[in-house]
This record gives C-alpha cells, structure tokens and sequence, in this order.
C-alpha cells in the first residue's frame, strides 16, 4: 500500500482520468495512441509518461477535438495543443489535471506554479470551490481504490492546507465584529480530515466573525468550558469517518443536551457521513448543511 506508483495498470488509469478501460484499449487498438509494455501474462502496464498523456488526451478530447484528430497530432504537439486551449477555455479543468500530474509526481514546483497561474484569475475562495474541492473528493476515490497511495494524498492535502493557513494569516489583523458571535470549530473524537473546517474558518474571519479553531479529534465533554467564557457560541462540525453511521444520533442527542442549552447556542454539521441521516428528528439548534458552500451563503 506505501509503495510510490511508477507504473500503473489500466484500472489505474481509468480511475485517475475517468477513462473506460474498454475505451483505452480502443484507442490503443485504433489509433496507436498508447503503446504499454505487458507482462509475461500480457496484462497492461503503463508508465508515468503514458499516465500523463492519457490525462492530456482525455483533457483535449473533453474539450471537442475529435479521438482521430487528436491521434494525428505529433507527440510533442499534444502537451502544447493542451496549453493552447486551457488560455482560453475552462481553465480549472486543465489545473485538477495538473496538480494531479503534481501529486503522482511529487512534484511541488508543479503544485506552486498551478496554483499561481490560478490566482492570477481568481480569489482563493473560488480556486478552493471550483478546483481544490472536486480535486479532493476524485483523490478521496483514488485512495480508497488503491490508485494512490497515503503519500500522495498527504502530499496534496497538506499543500492545500499550507494555502489555507497562508490566507488565514493575513486575516489575522483584522478585528472581529463588535458583539458578535463565536463560532467554535472543532472535529470528533477520531476524526482527522480537517481541510473542509479550515476553509470554514477562512471564510468566518473573512466576514469578521470571531472563530475559536480547536482542530481534530475533540472529546466533546472537553468543549463545556467555552461556555463560560462566550455567551453566544455556534459550534462548526464536519463528519468525514466518525462517528459511525449508527452512533451520529445518539452523539447528536449527547450534544444537545451538554453543550446547547443556553439560548444562543447552536451546532452546524457537515460530512459525508450525514448523507442518510433523518433529519426530521433533529434538536432545534442542531443544522446540517450539504456543502461548505451553502454554509457559507448562511452565515
């Protein structure tokens, strides 16, 4: 599981570019596009350079030029037909695109220069929405399918982390609204996954609020002390892997009961793993949200 991809099967290459393996083979068959070494069973393997052409075919045949058109390029033309038009065209595709080439390659001066060319055009709030999003969740499938490894998704969450943490630097000079509420970000006990949270907190100081960011793994008797010291406190939660499915409720329930009986006090959810939960039990001043996004437009 801890071994660095040099090589990739064909199942790999359909789970990093989202390319049917049947379509590869196609494309190989018909149009030479590829050329994989095989071994003594005659199973495909693929190298690194393979990976990221099929990541540029994949990126030019997205964007309307034709498979045979596409075959008929020369192999120094593809990479450069690709930065022809992502000038022009949805850039963010071209950017997920890059900061995987990135992340395979370990590659840091790629995630940098990705990222710069982005904040040229955008603010960091769109780069996270339309381009750090999606690219976390395609990396949340590669983990589990064994595409990549735990290096790769450390390597670019933590980069995606440094960014957060630069932009809520800057804020930290700005002083919060007079009187107003304090927004207490925490995660469960075992959960680690904190990017989501971290951008909510970005987006709490950059309207002015106060926030209190306690991070991961936070037993929830230890969050009864805020109390005293805050009179109107919005607790912030996100469940990516914990709780279990079939203790939320009841740690739900335990929340609402120890730390939510003041008036001005509430508790925001997010995660996955609230994808099925029952909603229409929930406490008054319990609120799940879908995404970071509507969260946001809320406040």
């Amino acid at each position: 599981m801890n071994n660095i991809h040099v090589n990739f099967s064909i199942k790999d290459l359909e789970n990093l570019t989202g390319i049917k393996a049947h379509t590869i083979r196609i494309w190989e068959k018909r149009y030479d596009l590829l050329r994989p070494n095989r071994t003594d069973t005659n199973i495909r393997n693929y190298s690194l350079a393979s990976f990221q052409k099929l990541l540029n075919i994949s990126y030019l045949n997205n964007n309307g030029i034709k498979i045979s058109k596409i075959a008929s390029l020369k192999e120094e033309e593809i990479p450069i037909k690709v930065r022809e038009i992502a000038s022009r065209a949805k850039i963010e595709d071209h950017a997920i695109n890059a900061f995987k080439m990135a992340m395979i390659n370990f590659d840091q001066r790629l995630f940098y220069s990705t990222y710069n060319n982005l904040l040229e055009t955008q603010s960091f709030s769109d780069i996270f929405y339309t381009v750090f999003l999606p690219l976390l969740n395609e990396i949340g499938l590669l983990w589990q399918t064994n595409t990549i490894t735990p290096a790769h998704e450390h390597f670019l969450s933590i980069h995606i982390k440094q960014k957060i943490l630069l932009n809520i630097e800057r804020l930290q000079i700005l002083e919060p609204k007079p009187d107003s509420k304090t927004y207490v970000l925490f995660l469960p006990d075992n959960e680690i996954h904190d990017i989501g949270l971290l951008f909510i907190n970005y987006q709490l100081r950059s309207k002015g609020y106060h926030t209190i960011f306690l991070g991961e793994s936070v037993p929830m008797e230890s969050l009864t002390s805020l109390l005293d010291f805050f009179d109107d406190i919005t607790f912030v939660s996100f469940f990516t892997v914990s709780p279990p499915e079939k203790e939320i409720p009841y740690y739900i329930n335990s929340f609402n009961k120890l730390l939510l009986n003041k008036k001005n006090t509430n508790l925001l959810l997010l995660g996955k793993k609230l994808v099925d939960l029952n909603i229409k039990n929930l406490p008054e001043r319990v609120h799940i949200f879908n995404s970071i996004e509507n969260l946001v437009k809320d406040l």
